[in-house]
């Protein structure tokens, strides 16, 4: 798999001089099979999601977008995503079945749809489907994936576990196991669903945008902390940690410093950063 990550901000886009080199477009990583650069699965819909376009290489998108839940952080990119609002498009839209009887379009349209905005999930140019998932198992794109509920406040949330045969990346972006209790450390339960997304995954890519001493405070917002996401990795055997989601005042400078901070950790961490790209 060719991993790219296109947005890996939290929250809220961070613009200017302080957030260049890791970048400020919100959630969004594309995946590529080995033998073909475009990619055709997509994990969340941030603003991130513009960043996809330039890597079609002037195709229309024809693939998977796999949505971990609709806070706007990681949905907002959809309707400027030029590569799948095109005539020649073929998108296939899943997100978390929200257990009410609505379809996927109709829970998209709550947040996209005047007046807050222009045009309604149907407006987007190309062939969309739109559906849900739930945890289980599933293939999309050539991949097989895992889905498995994970805690996060304000909306059901899922976290992905992704593999095409040879290589398996765990995608665990926005999780607040707190809401499990503190566990051993003090920053959430070590919970089955996690660890098994996790369990020895080639690359672990998961929230980060508290750290350790920020927790007190901020805990209760419904993520984690870097700390966690390193320690739910050597629990799990997972071979490599991304660090993903940071939160939106958190600088250049600032994520240097927690690259330093996990230098000796018994499993290898990366600070994710736009742009970058993980062959597995």
């Amino acid at each position: 798999m060719r991993v790219h990550f296109c947005g890996v901000r939290g929250s809220t886009p961070a613009p200017g001089a302080d957030f260049i080199r890791y970048g400020g477009h919100t959630s969004c990583v594309a995946i590529a099979h080995d033998d073909d650069a475009v990619p055709t699965l997509i994990l969340d819909a941030g603003t991130g999601l513009r960043q996809v376009t330039p890597l079609l290489g002037g195709r229309a998108f024809a693939g998977t977008i796999l949505l971990t839940h609709l806070h706007w952080d990681h949905v907002h990119g959809l309707p400027f995503f030029r590569g799948g609002d095109r005539d020649d498009s073929r998108v296939a839209l899943l997100l978390p079945d929200q257990q009410d009887g609505s379809s996927a379009e109709e829970v998209l349209a709550r947040g996209m749809s005047p007046p807050h905005f222009p045009i309604t999930p149907s407006g987007l140019r190309g062939s969309w489907t739109f559906g849900t998932t739930s945890p289980g198992q599933f293939k999309a794109e050539g991949f097989s994936i895992e889905a498995r509920e994970i805690p996060h406040k304000g909306g059901r949330t899922i976290g992905y576990r992704v593999s095409d045969g040879r290589s398996v990346l765990a995608y665990v972006t926005d999780h607040g196991p707190m809401a499990l209790g503190p566990g051993p450390d003090g920053w959430g339960e070590y919970h089955a669903d996690a660890l098994e997304l996790a369990a020895g995954a080639d690359v672990m890519v998961h929230d980060a945008q508290l750290l350790a001493e920020e927790m007190p405070a901020e805990g209760y917002f419904g993520h984690t902390c870097a700390d966690y996401a390193v320690s739910l990795a050597c629990r799990a055997g997972a071979r490599q940690v991304a660090l993903y989601h940071h939160r939106p005042d958190r600088t250049d400078d600032e994520l240097d410093q927690v690259q330093r901070r996990f230098a000796g950790a018994q499993v290898p961490v990366m600070v994710a950063a736009e742009g970058r790209i993980l062959n597995l």
